[in-house]
């Protein structure tokens, strides 16, 4: 599962660094029609993604993973494919809204995982998993901005299309579904109902919290994403900009790489709200700087930094969640974690590239720096009242975990 992880999470990434310069290449564009055009192309995918998100996960739960992540990889692979031959900015918008009725496999695989990993060492065991997809990401902008420079951008999206469904082939040989109950699970029900799911998670708060602190993330992180490399283009000029796009893209992921693990094995020791409360703050002051950077080098190290303070707040958010849901739901909640962390993938583009447009990119870091600490200040308030304090929401009684 590392090593498709791997390659999806590569080959998704391998074309971001130059969407707003592939879409320049259909037309005489300016440039707040590009930034505009960048920020929903990027975002597109994500509304389907959204809605479809939950009902992979509880299909998931019924009838196995492993055929999800099959189908999920099938239709990547293909939509990026037929990418490489669009002509216009409309053929990219659709394609990019058909890709996002299967871009789950990275999600599905992380429920995949936690439903097979015991509670006290989820978050390390989730923390590996996820630096298989951060090497993925970290590989990827370099060799789609590299293959961009020499290809050009329609046949890097042709190749990356074959990575992806390599990846399909990896999990159809190499990955054994097993179904498996701990010991601390024996008082779960076998299944529940959408409604008794939903009220699980409203009547556990923090997780609650958990789950909506996943879009402001989202927002905040993928902001920046759709127009990075206009701003990194901004910095060094065009000489060799898909390369240091994928630069700029790459060092956010090297540092998630260094510190995922480690993050997931501290939040199995002291906690994982804790870690997601202190890395939100960390994150928020890190990329406050980014709006006052002068050159391209002095934009990589501050990603570097951002990567380092992000790199466990996905895998300790959903070792939180294998925490506190039962195995037999598990992937419907994990859906519906994503549907939020999707929903903040399509606001948070659109909103970066309006920001970019009307306000000039200094204004993207700062409001991505102001979500950031409204997350912390949040998840902080909701941690100390119904945690700390000692206070415990109300369970149903079947739900033991």
């Amino acid at each position: 599962m590392w090593f498709a992880n791997f390659f999806v999470a590569g080959s998704m990434t391998m074309v971001l660094p130059f969407i707003s310069l592939y879409i320049e290449t259909y037309g005489n564009f300016s440039d707040s029609y590009v930034q505009n055009w960048s920020g929903w192309i990027f975002g597109i995918t994500f509304v389907s993604a959204l809605l479809f998100s939950p009902v992979w996960g509880r299909v998931g739960d019924r009838y196995g993973r492993k055929r999800i992540l099959i189908l999920s990889a099938t239709g990547l692979g293909l939509s990026v494919l037929l990418m490489g031959f669009a002509t216009s900015v409309w053929q990219l918008f659709l394609l990019r809204l058909f890709m996002g009725i299967f871009t789950g496999f990275i999600p599905i695989s992380q429920a995949f995982i936690s439903t097979q990993t015991p509670k006290n060492i989820a978050g390390r065991v989730l923390g590996t998993l996820q630096t298989g997809s951060i090497t993925g990401s970290l590989m990827g902008p370099l060799l789609g901005g590299a293959l961009a420079d020499v290809f050009g951008y329609a046949t890097t999206f042709k190749w990356t299309s074959i990575s992806i469904f390599l990846s399909g082939l990896i999990v159809i040989f190499g990955v054994k579904e097993i179904k498996v109950r701990f010991s601390d699970e024996k008082a779960s029900k076998n299944s529940y109902s959408s409604k008794e799911v939903l009220q699980h998670i409203l009547r556990h708060p923090v997780l609650l919290v958990v789950m909506l602190i996943s879009m402001l993330v989202q927002v905040a992180h993928f902001s920046v994403q759709p127009i990075l490399s206009l701003y990194v283009s901004d910095l060094h000029g065009t000489a060799n900009i898909a390369l240091f796009s994928g630069m700029a893209f790459s060092a956010a992921g090297l540092g998630n790489l260094m510190m995922a693990r480690k993050w997931g094995r501290l939040g199995d020791k002291i906690g994982y709200i804790k870690i997601v409360i202190f890395l939100l703050f960390m994150a928020g002051i890190v990329y406050f700087p980014a709006a006052f950077v002068t050159n391209i080098w002095q934009l990589i190290i501050l990603r570097f930094l951002l990567g380092i303070s992000i790199g466990g707040i996905i895998p300790v958010r959903i070792a939180y969640i294998r925490q506190e849901a039962p195995l037999s739901v598990q992937g419907e909640v994990l859906g519906y974690n994503t549907s939020l962390r999707f929903a903040g993938n399509i606001i948070g583009p659109a909103l970066g590239g309006m920001l970019a447009g009307f306000f000039g990119f200094s204004a993207v870091f700062f409001v991505t720096s102001g979500l950031l600490v409204l997350s912390g200040v949040i998840m902080l308030v909701a941690w100390y009242k119904y945690e700390y304090e000692g206070r415990h929401t109300h369970r149903l009684p079947s739900y033991r975990s």
